[in-house]
């Protein structure tokens, strides 16, 4: 085996640790609401951390052929976590019923379907060359197998993981071959889709109107938006320095995790705010070097599938604190609260830096199937 990526271990490692750093300050008034401590979000995220290390080197270790023959399993293990949530799943006081209690610990199965889904679509347009082309062989596999995880995640609801989750599957799908006008017809039944959740469901129809503007909403649903607005241009340039944010106290909902960028944005400002958006697309350029150069078309299209996952949630994130997007209920990865995310995380970069190990000295054109 070679070496892994150094470059991408550096910056996997290095916004772990930013994560835990800027949880030590950005969580100290939710903490302070919880527990009367300032620093119980730190502490847990800090076990999270913890935990996710095994997680890490387990998929860093794992070789990509007992991947693939276990890809069954694994998808058909992470549906039925899906379906557990909708029938003994809990909220803990969120919209979406999204968490499985046990005993002390509670994680949410979307963040382990995402893996699985990746992992599962990359085996089957793995089988055969030219196989996603077809509509047999390709369109067909690729709608059932990621409307399964959509449609019982949709049943939570959590809307912002479909967004990932679609995302994720259609750049496997596009990436292994697919017919354009398979795709793109895909991709248009998708839109209309969003458009018939849009208007038939009304908190999901609320977020976009508030989205355009806020006023219609400014301390319900639009509270969210001009806070995190307000948070990320008080920072200007500079910042207003570590542990000196003000929107952190009671201003930002769920500030530990939904809108964690708004208040590091805050402290951090402009110019170094840009360096924490560097180092994502860097992680997405080396992600996509990764499966430019990876050994045969499984590994391929996985690495495509956990770039997609770690740098398309991270802009997802982003835009729904720039107020682009509608609120997702989406973590930034390696830097929000919430342990499952976080995990599911650390399995993404465990995997793409095992496949990193297999691949070419020499950077290579690799044409995709």
């Amino acid at each position: 085996m070679q070496s892994i990526d150094k470059g991408l271990f550096t910056a996997f490692a290095g916004l772990t640790l930013f994560g835990l750093i800027m949880m030590s300050s950005i969580s100290v008034a939710g903490s302070f609401d919880v527990t009367g401590r300032n620093d119980y979000y730190f502490w847990r995220h800090f076990i999270y951390v913890i935990i996710g290390i095994p997680i890490f080197l387990i998929t860093l270790k794992t070789p990509s052929e007992t991947l693939k023959k276990l890809s069954i399993p694994i998808f058909l293990g992470s549906t039925l976590l899906l379906v557990l949530v909708l029938t003994i799943g809990e909220s803990f006081g969120t919209a979406a019923k999204s968490w499985l209690k046990v005993g002390p610990l509670s994680f949410q199965p979307t963040e382990v379907a995402k893996v699985a889904t990746i992992i599962f679509l990359s085996a089957i347009f793995s089988n055969g060359r030219n196989n996603a082309h077809s509509f047999e062989k390709g369109l067909i596999p690729f709608v059932v197998v990621a409307a399964i995880p959509i449609m019982l995640i949709m049943g939570q609801p959590d809307f912002g993981s479909i967004l990932v989750l679609s995302t994720i599957a259609a750049s496997i799908y596009f990436v292994a071959g697919a017919n354009l006008k398979h795709f793109f017809g895909g991709v248009g039944v998708a839109m209309l889709a969003i458009l018939i959740v849009i208007f038939t469901t009304p908190y999901v129809r609320t977020r976009i109107q508030v989205l355009l503007n806020p006023e219609l909403d400014p301390l319900g649903a639009g509270f969210q938006v001009k806070q995190g607005l307000i948070a990320i241009g008080s920072g200007g340039l500079f910042g207003r320095g570590f542990q000196n944010s003000i929107q952190k106290f009671d201003y930002l909902p769920e500030v530990q995790s939904d809108t964690i960028f708004a208040a590091i944005s805050e402290e951090m400002g402009f110019f170094r705010i840009l360096i924490l958006v560097g180092i994502y697309l860097y992680i997405g350029y080396r992600g996509l070097t990764i499966a430019r150069n990876a050994p045969d078309t499984f590994t391929q299209l996985m690495a495509t599938g956990l770039t997609v996952f770690i740098v398309g949630q991270t802009f997802i994130n982003i835009g729904v604190n720039l107020a682009i997007l509608p609120n997702t209920g989406i973590t930034l990865p390696l830097i929000s609260y919430g342990g499952s995310s976080l995990w599911a995380t650390f399995a993404a970069f465990g995997l793409l830096l095992h496949i990193s190990s297999q691949t070419h000295n020499k950077s290579r054109t690799r044409r995709f199937i």
